[in-house]
């Protein structure tokens, strides 16, 4: 027979994502402002480009796929690009560059003024995540930050921001899909 998995950690798992996402009930005017500039972008006809490192790029992803393919509703496809997606321009810019650098290096590239960068880190310590943020800001960019903890060195940089506070890096990943979602809501509300 199989080893039986232990309900009781589960039931705790389960309530303290529930907690953390309960949470967010005091962040309503934060999730309001980062959508309002995600919509604002999108309807000055500018784009929105995504980044993260790990779990936080799969919500990079999902973000940018949502806008470009489509939420709930039928609409016409918007903007977005996934920084994490090409894998060549990730490897090439590591390598020639470093990590550091990976992101940064593309907003360089394909940012224009006007255009929003959303990151997602659930601890707000990746240094390609601040030199990205540098490098969205010094091209004209609008920021936005999905940040948890404490939001770390990029809390307060951006132009928005929705800090989601706590401990555990599976909670705040789940309380950022709560949120992308919020954002996506809002935008298909929007077009």
């Amino acid at each position: 027979m199989d080893a039986p998995v232990d309900q009781e950690r589960l039931s705790r798992a389960i309530a303290e994502s529930a907690e953390t996402i309960r949470a967010l009930g005091g962040q309503v005017e934060a999730v309001a402002a980062a959508a309002a500039l995600i919509v604002d972008t999108l309807r000055a006809g500018n784009k929105v480009l995504t980044a993260g490192n790990g779990g936080s790029a799969a919500e990079a992803l999902h973000l940018a796929e949502e806008l470009v393919g489509r939420f709930r509703s039928n609409r016409r496809s918007l903007p977005a690009v996934a920084l994490v997606a090409d894998t060549t321009a990730l490897t090439c810019i590591s390598n020639d560059f470093g990590y550091d650098r990976v992101f940064s290096r593309q907003i360089e590239g394909l940012g224009r003024p006007g255009d929003a960068l959303v990151l997602f880190s659930t601890s707000g310590n990746a240094a390609n995540l601040a030199l990205a943020l540098e490098a969205a800001r010094a091209g004209g960019l609008k920021t936005l930050c999905l940040l948890g903890r404490d939001g770390g060195p990029l809390a307060g940089k951006a132009d928005a921001q929705v800090i989601v506070p706590g401990r555990a890096t599976e909670r705040i990943q789940e309380a950022h899909q709560v949120i992308l979602h919020c954002l996506l809501d809002a935008v298909e509300e929007a077009f």
